[in-house]
This record gives C-alpha cells, structure tokens and sequence, in this order.
C-alpha cells in the first residue's frame, strides 16, 4: 500500500476510534451496584437476601463517631450534622439521642395514645394524671425543665417522650449534652441513607456529604469525624482495590512498553500495534451502551483484564514478519492459527453469559466483541499500517539457542500420566474445603477498621448485618398482630441476655386492633375534664394550661387508626416501610437483631409455628447463593469446554493435533488447581474467571507450538512471539500476585501460574520439533 494510502487508512482508523469514543462518552452509564455480579435468587431466603444487602436497613446504616472536643463542642458538632442531614434527600433517618418532636408532623401527635403503650395497662383517670402532674412538677425544678415547658401544656403524660424512647434504639449510649456519647468521650450519631449499602457510588455521594457537612460546621476542625458501617467498607475496599491496580497498572504499562521495545526495536510498530487493542475496548464498550442501559463498572475492570489474550494477535504478526516480507503476507499465513484461537477464546467467555448473571453477560459481550474487533483488525487492518523494513528476529542468536534447547527436550508420552497423577495426589492431600464461598474474605479489612466498628455498634445497640428474625402473614395486619404476640417472648430472651436488643414491626405501629382498643379506653371529653380539674387540686398550674391535652385527646377519640401507608408518610414512616414487604402474595415482616449470644434460643422462637417465623442467617443464604453461582459458571465452562473440543477438532482437521493443543491446556488448568489448594488457597469466583483467562492464554502457546512448518527460522519465529506473549502476561500478572487485596491476588497468582504451566507443558506436549538450523 502507497505512502498516501497508509495515511489515509490510519487518519480513517483514528476517527472511527474517536467516533466510537463520542459515542462511549455520550451513552455510557455507569453502574456500581454490586447485586449485578450476583446470580438470581432461586429461594426466598436468597430473594430476601439480595434484596436486604442492598435495600435492608441494616445495610443501608452508617455510625459516625465525633472526638477531640469538650462534650459541649461535640454535642454542638452532633446538632449540626444532624440538622445538615435532615434536609438532605440521600438520607431518611438521623438519630444522636436528641428529641424532635418533627419526628411526628402536627397531624399526627394526636395519634400518640393509640400508638403509646401506656393505655394498655393504665387508663387516662385521675389517680394516674395527678400522679403525672406532681411528676411534672418536679421535673420543672429539674434540668429537663427547658424541654418540659413546650410539651407540658399538650402531653402533661410526656406520651411523646415514651414514644421517642420506645423508637430510640433498644440499647441507647448515654446521652450528655442532649446528645449521644460513648464511653469514650465521643459524640455518636445514626445516619440511614436512601441509597443501597450495595451501591458503593451512592454510598460515597452519602459519606461525601456527611463529611461536608462536618467540615462546614464551626469546631470541626479540631474535632475528628469516624465512620462505619457497610456502606462505608464497601467505599473503603474500592478505593483500596482502585489504588492498587492504578499503581500496578501503571508499573506493568511501562514494563510492558519497555518489554516490546527491547523485542522489535521499533517505536512506530509498538504505537500501530496499540490500535487493535484500542480499537478492541471501544468496541467493547460500545456494544455494552447498546445492549445495556447500564454498565457496571466491574464489567469494565474484568474486561480490560480478559482482553490480555488480545495483546497476543498483533505480538505474533510483529514477531513472525520474514525480512524482505510484506506485513499482508506474513499475517496472510498465520490467519487460519489465529482465526482458531478467537473463535476459541470467543467459546470460553460464551460461559458468562450462559450463567445468566446480568453482570457477567455484560462481561462476555465485551470481551467478545473486544476478541473480534481485536483480531480482525489485526489482520485486515494493522498489516497495511507497519513499516516495510522490519528486522527478521530469527535471525537473532539467542533465540537459535533457545529453539535449540526446547529442541532437544525429551518428550516421553508418560508426561501427561504424571502430571495427571501429580495433579490428583495433590488434591487429595490438599487442606479442606475446596471452595471460598465467603464473600467477606476476599475483600478484608483491616482489623482496626472492624474493631472501631464492632464498638460503635456495642455502644449505639445498632441492628446485627447477619441475622433477621423473618415473620410471614397473608396481610400486612396479621404480620403485625404476629409481631405483638411474639413481643413478650422476645422480651423473654432481651431479659435472659441471648440477644441484647430484638426490633419487631409492632414497635413502631400497632395494629388497628390494637389501636382500636386504646382508643375505646380513651374518656369522653367531660369525665377526662372532670378527671383533670381533680387531678389539678392542690397544684400551681392554671386550670387552662392542659386545653391543648384535651383537645389532643378529642381528636383521637374520632380518629381512623393508623395504617402503614398513612405512617409511611412520616421519617419514622421510612423504617417501618423496610421493615414490611409483600412478596410472592403474602407479607413478611423482618425484625433485626442486635448482640446476638444464643443463635438457637433465636432460633426457637420459630418452633412450632409452621414456618410463618423463622430466623435468617444472610451469612449462610450468601454462601448457599455463591455455591449456586459457581454451579452455574461450572457448567456453563463444561458446554464451553464440549464446543471448544470441536473447535479445535474441526479448525486442526486431526485428532491427533487436536489431543496436542488440548491436553497441555487442560493440564496446566487442574495443575494450577492443585497447586494452589495444596498450598492451602480456597478456590473462589475470581479465581475461575482467571483459570478461564489463563486457558485462553495457553490455547494461544499450544496451537503455535503444535504447528510444525518445516521451517526452522518460523520455529524461532514462533518460540519468539510467545516468549513475548509469556513475559508480558508475567509482567502485568505477576504485579497482581503481589497485591494485598484477596481478589487482584486471586487474579494475579492464578494467571502468573497458568501462563507458566501451559508455557511450560506446550513445549513438553508438543510434537518433536526439527532441530533449528543455525
């Protein structure tokens, strides 16, 4: 091709890259949502699950600490958060122990004698009132007498303050200053925020509007902010995993320029053989926007990851140019080699999307789309692109040397009996269980972190992340009149300290039964005026003080009890509505548990109750979900594997040759297996997604070294490509084996083994080789 066609291709190249990267910019949402990565629930404990990780109020729970201050200047620091916060829209709950009467709007305080548990056992008569009276009397001379002016005159019964309490948290820290403290000198707040705990991008929206918040406020800055919670970890670990691979990445990204640099000394080559890989994201991406409304940033970060096999196609047309050869030519006889490994690699990551998890079928249309553009660019387009002029790298003396030895390696035909056997003897002596099937151990934390979080949740008595006490009922009524029957029981064990707090339903709306009741206990409005003027003899109060009480308790004598939806217009409203879902044509109700003891005391509250109570672990519903994920991806692999035997069959037209590509794969895969469960590793999703990776990787070194031309300069040729192909896989992989965080070392150490055991076992498995000429 001519010098002004060459230019024209690579400026026509350049804007469609560009035009695809407009396109990406302008369609392109990201999704950080991590329930995506997550297969659909088959159980209704696996439902309920996936649905309280992210939406449960448990998960959506941050705990705020504040010290270094005087207990004035925290409380001081406490009210402005929470003041800040209560007019965001990314939270729908604060508490720090202080009492709002905004907590009920004006229309709903009449409500607090059907919703206050006191007319349960005492009526409103004038023994109890004038009981209350001189209570508040004596309150007056008292600290509280601030607080107590406003309420006096409506809630002589301080039924509002019974209520506020009855909400707080079961185990409330002490409070000084009208705020929260703990015992060590800090201010404590509740923050529950509209956003998923599973959606770490919201998340950090809600954490940077917290802190701003703080820093916003005079004192903050001698004053220390701490946060915890899910929704804090999950920002904690993507940042941490964030840092290490940009740093990683950005150490292999020299390495790897350095490595291709010193291979074909040639700049422009190492700048043109960037575009199909380039040309192979964009596409990726591009065909996500299509297909999907959102994508999810994990689908971008594997993705990146899977399209390492694609570096390998312009690596092999660069290595395997002859002198004298134009670029057309040279790709021209590697095409069918090559056509093989796509169509192959295609077949592998075809596994993700037959799991049916929304964020691996993301993954599979990228990476697969990235494969294709990525090869037949290669080969259609990069070749009219390189320099006439190239250096035959079969010339070079080491790697004559090199062909020489691999050469004269012995190839005996017990080699794969051996590694088979190796590979079972080493997974039967290896450490059990075979598989990791808790998600928190592969995205640790560090042991201060969950430490400051285990004491914060001591001191605030905030709601366990494990377990759920479940109640079902055909009616949202009967989950609530399930709930008040089952109270004195959980009282029972509060009392015997198996639990230290259990939350039902009930405790935040009675049922209409319930309120039904209370509210015939009510006086009509001439005997509680009587009562009250009785009440009042002997006492300084005005007679005409206690009009708004009477008139309060008018109106609840006349009103419609309280339902969930009217209730669910109000901040406390939001609580109970996570605490009340219909599902599947019944009604479930979840109580959360905090200070768990006795597991099976919890557990016995479900006897004998046909099921309609039950005690969920979400820790052992996540692992029975993860185990239902990978059988899936397993046997996805296997249809994978079935159709890749085919392929290969089929493409190579000999079973022999086919036995010589794949059994060294299939062999270095169980091999990287038993290597890694012998020294102890459990085998989690991440380290399947690599071993898919790494076969791909091996496919690629099998079919080259399987391929006998005759030609022993086009041995060398193809002994150089891969070496290439291996060190540079090494070199970014290897940096992954080194990190801290579980899942990058999954990726990294699974992969860096894979590469050399299949480098390693192509050769040995591969036919007899001629001897290289010098």
């Amino acid at each position: 091709m001519r010098r002004g066609a060459r230019a024209t291709l690579l400026i026509v190249w350049l804007l469609a890259l560009a035009g695809l990267g407009w396109m990406v910019s302008q369609r392109l949402k990201i999704s950080t949502d991590l329930r995506s990565f997550m297969p659909a629930p088959t159980t209704p404990d696996q439902r309920l699950l996936m649905e309280q990780v992210g939406d449960g109020p448990g998960s959506r729970l941050l705990l705020l600490s504040i010290s270094g201050q005087s207990d004035a200047q925290l409380a001081a620091l406490s009210q402005g958060i929470a003041a800040t916060l209560k007019n965001d829209k990314r939270y729908s709950q604060i508490l720090n122990g202080s009492f709002d009467l905004g907590a009920l709007d004006a229309s709903l305080l009449p409500y607090r004698y059907l919703l206050s548990p006191t007319l349960d056992t005492q009526p409103l008569d004038e023994v109890y009132l004038a009981d209350q009276l001189q209570q508040r009397l004596d309150d007056l001379s008292s600290p509280a007498a601030s607080l107590l002016k406003g309420l006096l005159p409506r809630d002589p019964t301080l039924e509002m303050l019974k209520l506020a309490e009855l909400w707080a948290p079961a185990k409330s820290p002490e409070v000084r200053e009208g705020v929260w403290f703990s015992p060590q000198n800090e201010a404590l707040l509740l923050v529950q925020t509209v956003a998923a705990g599973f959606d770490p991008g919201a998340q950090q929206q809600a954490i940077d509007g917290i802190q701003q918040a703080f820093h916003a406020l005079p004192g903050s800055a001698g004053a220390k902010l701490e946060l915890s919670g899910p929704g804090y970890f999950s920002v904690v670990v993507g940042a941490q995993t964030r840092h290490q691979a940009d740093w990683i990445g950005r150490i292999s990204t020299v390495g790897f320029i350095a490595l291709l640099l010193l291979a074909y000394r040639s700049f422009s080559s190492l700048l043109l053989s960037a575009l199909p890989i380039a040309s192979a994201a964009l596409a990726g991406i591009a065909a996500l926007t299509v297909a999907f409304s959102e994508v999810h940033g994990i689908t971008l970060a594997f993705g990146f990851t899977l399209l390492g096999v694609a570096q390998e196609y312009p690596i092999r047309v660069l290595s395997h140019r002859r002198a004298g050869e134009d670029a057309v030519q040279s790709v021209r006889a590697l095409w069918p080699l090559l056509l093989t490994a796509i169509a192959s690699a295609c077949i592998a990551y075809l596994a993700f999307y037959a799991s049916g998890v929304n964020g691996l079928k993301q993954l599979a249309v990228f990476t697969i789309v990235g494969l294709l553009v990525a090869g037949f660019s290669t080969r259609y387009l990069l070749p009219h692109l390189l320099p006439r002029r190239v250096r035959d790298v079969a010339d070079m003396r080491w790697l004559a040397q090199a062909r020489a030895f691999v050469d004269r390696l012995p190839r005996p035909r017990w080699i794969p009996v051996l590694v088979a056997a190796a590979i079972v003897l080493m997974l039967a002596v290896a450490p059990r269980p075979f598989w990791q099937n808790n998600l928190a151990a592969l995205t640790p934390l560090p042991q201060a972190m969950l430490q400051h979080d285990a004491r914060l949740r001591e001191a605030l008595g905030a709601p366990d992340v494990r377990y759920l006490l479940v109640l079902q009922a055909s009616t949202e009524q009967g989950v609530l009149a399930l709930s008040e029957k089952l109270q004195p029981q959980v009282d029972a064990l509060v009392a015997k300290h198996a639990v230290d707090a259990l939350e039902l339903p009930s405790r935040y709306l009675p049922t209409v039964a319930r309120q039904r009741t209370r509210q015939q206990q009510l006086p009509d409005p001439a005997i509680l005026r009587k009562a009250l003027n009785e009440a009042l003899q002997g006492l300084p109060f005005r007679p005409d003080l206690f009009q708004p009480f009477l008139d309060d308790v008018q109106a609840a004598r006349a009103l419609p009890p309280l339902t969930p939806e009217r209730y669910a217009q109000t901040p406390l409203g939001q609580r109970l509505d996570a605490m009340l879902l219909q599902r599947d044509g019944h009604w479930l109700g979840l109580g959360t548990v905090s200070g768990v003891h006795d597991v099976a005391a919890l557990q016995a509250l479900g006897k004998n109750t046909h099921g309609t109570v039950r005690l969920l672990d979400l820790k052992a519903a996540s692992e029975s979900l993860v185990v239902d994920y990978r059988t899936r991806i397993l046997q996805a692999l296997l249809v994978a594997a079935i159709l890749l035997v085919f392929t290969i069959t089929f493409a190579l037209r000999s079973l022999r040759r086919a036995w010589h590509v794949l059994a060294p794969m299939t062999l270095a895969t169980f091999l990287v297996l038993a290597v890694e469960r012998v020294a102890g590793v459990e085998i989690s999703l991440f380290h399947l997604v690599a071993l898919i990776l790494a076969g791909g990787l091996g496919l690629h070194y099998a079919l080259f070294f399987e391929r006998d031309t005759g030609d022993p300069a086009e041995q060398r040729r193809t002994l150089h490509a891969t070496i290439v192909c291996v060190l540079s896989a090494l070199l970014v992989f290897g940096m992954l084996a080194w990190a801290t965080i579980p899942v990058l070392r999954a990726i990294g150490l699974t992969v860096s083994l894979g590469v050399a055991f299949h480098f390693c076992l192509s050769i040995l498995m591969a036919p007899h080789a001629h001897a290289s000429e010098e």
